[in-house]
């Protein structure tokens, strides 16, 4: 097994949860976006980057970026779509 490349994150959210408005998060099941996941997606969709920026910018492959978008993209998705909280792991 190849040792994992150490990713570039230069971004730190002051949030860590999202939920839905009036369900106790107690209640809640969790999507859970690794810190990697979410700088993928600032990168793609707030910084408006294509791939291959992206890639360069967390310092790893075109392919690996791809694959780390796709599974935070899902995440955010199966969270919105079925009323989870979504919690961000740092």
């Amino acid at each position: 097994m190849r040792p994992k490349k150490k990713r570039r994150i230069d971004f730190r959210p002051n949030v860590v949860y999202f939920k839905p408005r009036g369900v106790p998060l107690r209640i809640l099941k969790e999507e859970e976006v690794n810190h990697d996941e979410l700088e993928a997606l600032r990168l793609k969709y707030v910084k408006a980057l294509d791939q291959v920026d992206c890639a360069k910018k967390m310092n790893i492959s075109q392919s690996t970026f791809q694959r780390i978008l796709a599974g935070a993209n899902k995440k955010v998705a199966q969270g919105l779509v079925k009323g989870k909280a979504i919690k961000i792991n740092l």
